[in-house]
């Protein structure tokens, strides 16, 4: 799919519509120090333990993909879901 980089739309800080730059949503790295990753590594750990059952087939062929729009006057940032594409393309 093709998304414009730049859209229109509401700003909650503005409280009007104003022009915004689309980005494509990328989540960060995990935090190896918080508790529900140490808690999710301890119960990883020992001889040929797994947390969950292993997945033996995958249902859904896409992903949820998500936009970060930053507005243009004042830079508030909020992210938007567009759901599920195969590929998103941000054109002029």
């Amino acid at each position: 799919m093709k998304f414009p980089k730049v859209i229109r739309t509401f700003c909650p800080r503005c409280n009007t519509h104003t022009e915004h730059s689309v980005s494509i949503y990328s989540h960060g790295k995990r935090r190896t120090l918080a508790e529900g990753q140490r808690r999710y590594l301890r119960k990883c750990e020992g001889y040929g333990s797994s947390r969950k059952p292993r997945q033996k087939f995958f249902a859904k062929t896409t992903k949820k993909i998500a936009v970060k729009l930053q507005c243009k006057v004042c830079g508030y940032i909020l992210v938007r879901s567009i759901g599920r594409l195969k590929k998103l393309e941000l054109v002029k």
